[in-house]
């Protein structure tokens, strides 16, 4: 037998029963109740709305000092940017901008850079939902500069790193668990898209489709509370009115009632907008690729991309009477649906103009989201579908306002993976619930095909090449609800620890036992394995610290407590008896734990 020397601290006992010896420390993490986690996501819903409404404010300042030398806050990006009076060099304005952006990403928080999604992603799977507190300030103003000043980005992916980096800052700040702060990460999250789009059951869904790896209770509640309180400081604000307003139009059985004939071009358009989905996101990637592997520093970089956008907005203004692709595009996107712009031959080309502008801006080093160009692209793309059916088939009325509300929900669906937020927050952006049915056909489709042809969303793409695979489905594991009976494996009995030297031997039971429990005097030290082979002798170490469990406790409560208390092994002991070294009937290790979880998942 080896002679193993116990090591640890040991727990004084009573009389009347032994007591397992605790961890040599406490967990350096503590649990906040319901309520007081309740007020931290109110707190985050407050911040993140304010968060969205002093971003729209330097948005604003940046783009009147940009393209009309004013110094103003007065800015509706739905409304067209009149020609700037500094003509031809208002090419300038992005590289600028671009130039001022790359310093401060460079200097103060390189995860600042890009659409900050992922960024919020990998905090949450890799980091324990750790984020850096001057991330919320660095990405602010990075964001509102590259906007501003003519980036094809949007303001969604700023505002949701801000929200999720402000949850991070305070959890970190009441030192409470990691669930609990990934929980106010993804409230942060939530909470800015609602208030950016005035889309509460928006915010919330795309939290629980792509942020939060837990959906219960006790996380749903404070990202509702997160993003309801967010979204009534965006409105008050902002107004009450969706995001987009929709002109009215004759809506033909294509859509009112469903008429059989008629799926196949739902079907169609969403394939079509998971090609476009796919495309998107290999684009923006290979353009990335592309930018990285330039022989020049970051700063010229960035010049090349920012002059292509600068001159391709011009372009457009000088040719069509609107920059177009400039900043969010929220005006096009106002145009497709106010039926201003219906040639079918110019909305794809704008689909294929933003397409290029936008991978270029992230590519050369912009700051922004990826949500509003999705916006964009489904709106030129289904609005081009839709005008050439109209062209096509006069007498059947079809609209391209109600195409291009279907291909936005499609593009955005299949870019990130969002179905139900694609189509909850179309509905809630422009108030048109009519095209229900079309959409939800159209988002299958489009995730379908784009999932086919590239398994990875347009958040997930960036983490997969660092290595960092972000689970896509939430599972329910029936391990949870089993329990420790069920579970633990049999003890011999008990042995002191002077048996754990020398010629001693343990007790032998004829019933296939695994470990035994060592102690000294009324004190349990810990657990020990016996040899398979000679059930009489002991293998390895002590297992210590250890703690106690009743037979009939769910196995959920079970590993919260090891994980809570750092205990590498649990004994079981029946319902009615007190935890004494005799009244131990089995032991929980962490080893039969993990083989429990990988049966639940093979099963």
């Amino acid at each position: 037998m080896p002679n193993t020397q116990p090591a640890g601290p040991r727990a004084a006992t009573s009389d009347s029963a032994a007591t397992p010896a605790r961890a040599s420390g406490q967990a350096d993490t503590r649990q906040a109740s319901v309520i007081a986690l309740s007020l931290m996501a109110v707190v985050i819903g407050i911040v993140a709305g304010l968060g969205a409404i002093v971003l729209r404010w330097m948005i604003s300042i940046f783009h009147n000092l940009a393209f009309s030398g004013t110094l103003s806050a007065h800015y509706d990006a739905n409304i067209p940017t009149p020609p700037s009076p500094f003509g031809p060099w208002v090419i300038l304005a992005p590289v600028v901008g671009g130039l001022i952006v790359v310093f401060l990403v460079k200097t103060f928080a390189p995860e600042a850079k890009g659409h900050g999604v992922p960024e919020v992603l990998d905090a949450i799977y890799y980091k324990r939902g750790r984020m850096r507190p001057v991330v919320v300030v660095i990405k602010a103003i990075a964001s509102a500069l590259s906007i501003g000043t003519g980036a094809s980005v949007g303001r969604e992916g700023p505002i949701i790193q801000i929200g999720s980096a402000m949850g991070s800052v305070l959890g970190q700040v009441f030192h409470l668990r990691s669930w609990q702060i990934i929980t106010l990460v993804g409230a942060g999250a939530g909470a800015g898209i609602a208030a950016t789009f005035n889309t509460p059951l928006g915010g919330v869904l795309f939290a629980v489709e792509l942020m939060l790896p837990e959906i219960t209770a006790r996380t749903l509640l404070p990202l509702v509370l997160a993003t309801g309180t967010a979204t009534y400081m965006g409105r008050l604000a902002f107004g009450m009115e969706p995001a987009f307003s929709v002109a009215a139009y004759e809506r033909p059985d294509i859509f009112v009632p469903l008429s059989a004939d008629m799926l196949p071009l739902y079907v169609l358009l969403g394939v079509l907008c998971g090609l476009a989905a796919t495309l998107f996101v290999k684009t923006l990637y290979w353009t990335e690729d592309k930018f990285d592997e330039l022989p020049i520093n970051d700063y010229l970089k960035n010049v090349l991309a920012m002059t292509s956008l600068g001159v391709l907005f011009y372009v457009l203004m000088q040719t069509t009477g609107m920059y177009h692709t400039q900043g969010v595009g929220y005006a096009t996107i106002q145009a497709i649906l106010s039926g201003q712009i219906d040639a079918p031959a110019f909305l794809f080309l704008l689909f294929l103009l933003k397409l290029f502008a936008t991978s270029v801006s992230l590519g050369g080093g912009a700051s922004g989201g990826v949500f509003s160009p999705s916006l964009f692209l489904g709106a030129t793309l289904g609005g081009a579908f839709g005008s050439l059916l109209s062209l096509a088939f006069p007498f059947l009325a079809f609209s391209p306002i109600a195409f291009a509300l279907v291909g936005m929900a499609a593009i955005v669906g299949g870019t990130t993976g969002a179905s139900i937020t694609s189509i909850v927050m179309i509905f809630e952006m422009t108030g048109d619930y009519s095209i229900t049915v079309a959409a939800i056909i159209a988002v299958a489709c489009a995730v379908g095909v784009r999932t086919g042809l590239s398994p990875e969303d347009i958040y997930t793409t960036k983490l997969a090449r660092r290595g960092h695979h972000i689970p896509r489905g939430l599972r329910t594991h029936m391990f949870a609800i089993r329990k420790a009976r069920d579970v633990m494996e049999k003890v011999v009995g008990v042995v002191e620890t002077s048996a754990l030297h020398g010629a001693g031997r343990l007790p032998h039971a004829s019933d296939d036992p695994h470990y035994a429990v060592v102690v000294e005097g009324r004190h349990i030290l810990g657990v020990i394995q016996v040899d398979p082979e000679d059930k009489t002798r002991a293998l390895g170490p002590l297992i210590e610290p250890v703690g106690v469990a009743k037979e009939s406790s769910f196995m959920q409560t079970v590993m919260s407590h090891m994980a809570d208390r750092k205990h590498l092994a649990v004994l079981v002991v029946p319902d009615k008896k007190v935890p004494r070294p005799e009244n131990v009937i089995g032991v929980l290790t962490r080893d039969a734990v993990a083989r429990v979880v990988m049966n639940d998942y093979r099963s």
